[in-house]
């Protein structure tokens, strides 16, 4: 985005970028990216990102409490468990790059590991926020749908395994529900700044277009001051052509009238050049005249009575600006 974008976003949120998610950020404030390709995180997204670890170490723990719990769990299924678990909640940190990736790794994790629960609704919430509801379909209903089996294998200890199902089932459905709610309240502001820009170029388009209407009737009355003066400075000079031998008097009246006429007119021409260009930031584009004209000009002059000397040295003219 550019200066029309960086004028739809509030000025209390140009001040607190870091309140906002990288990927916001990236669409509000276009900057250059660092050559990983990678937005930047903003502290937000640091401070997200240590929370989302923190709870997957969190109910890791806790389910790693309740392991020595279950009677036909060997040692070796708990260690292995909870080294699973570990890496699960080391690999909450890759979330944003590889959430489709992340959340399907969890899958296979999720049926062998009760210490990685954290990490893999870390991993559903991160898949609903940051990719498509299809994804979310496919990806979320498969880890629903393996939950029975998990609790077929290893039932929960003092729970029924229809409780335990139902507790999973609306654990996981929430988490989801939430990351698709904060997608599409993002979705909801970047549609709001879209709005808010075509809003604001239409609006000034609409002002262009009045602008240049208004500077055309102008020129159109003034076009027409200008021809009524025209047509009377050719109406005296017919006269002065058609009675030489008027008297003296006579000549010097029409010559005066001829040269104030000349005088307005060459002013009105000025004013409307000057509405006609109103609107142009410079003279680029303007026809601009080159030394292959100044032959002419002399002409010109020296036929109005004007004595002038030329003395021309340049090789090609019209390559003069």
């Amino acid at each position: 985005m550019n200066s029309d974008t960086q004028a739809t976003v509030p000025p209390a949120f140009t001040k607190r970028r870091w309140v906002l998610p990288a990927a916001l950020v990236e669409d509000l404030y276009p900057q250059p990216r660092r050559p990983g390709g990678r937005p930047r995180r903003t502290a937000r997204d640091w401070a997200v990102d240590f929370a989302c670890f923190l709870l997957a170490v969190g109910i890791g723990l806790m389910s790693a409490d309740v392991l020595d719990q279950e009677p036909h769990l060997s040692p070796a299924m708990a260690l292995a468990d909870q080294v699973m678990g570990v890496l699960a909640c080391a690999a909450v940190w890759l979330r944003r790059r590889w959430p489709v990736g992340l959340a399907v790794a969890m899958l296979p994790v999720s049926l062998v590991s009760a210490t990685a629960g954290g990490a893999v609704l870390v991993s559903l919430f991160t898949l609903a926020v940051h990719r498509p509801f299809r994804y979310v379909a496919w990806i979320g209903g498969a880890s629903l749908a393996v939950a029975p089996l998990y609790y077929w294998m290893r039932p929960e200890p003092g729970l029924p395994f229809l409780a335990s199902l139902v507790i999973d089932l609306l654990l996981g459905v929430t988490v989801l529900g939430w990351g698709l709610l904060v997608r599409s309240k993002r979705q909801l502001l970047l549609s709001l700044r879209d709005r808010a820009r075509h809003a604001e170029a239409e609006a000034r388009l609409r002002a262009e277009q009045a602008q240049r209407l208004a500077r055309e009737a102008i020129a159109r009355e003034m076009h027409d001051v200008l021809a009524h003066r025209l047509t009377l400075l050719s109406v005296h000079a017919g006269a002065l052509e058609f009675r030489p031998d008027a008297p003296r008097e006579e000549v010097a009246r029409a010559a005066g009238v001829i040269r104030e006429s000349a005088h307005e007119a060459l002013q009105d021409l000025r004013e409307i050049i000057g509405v006609l260009r109103a609107a142009e930031p410079d003279d680029a584009g303007r026809p601009q005249p080159t030394l292959a004209a100044l032959d002419a000009l002399v002409a010109e002059s020296r036929e109005a009575g004007m004595k002038v000397t030329l003395a021309g040295r340049v090789p090609d003219p019209g390559a003069v600006p």
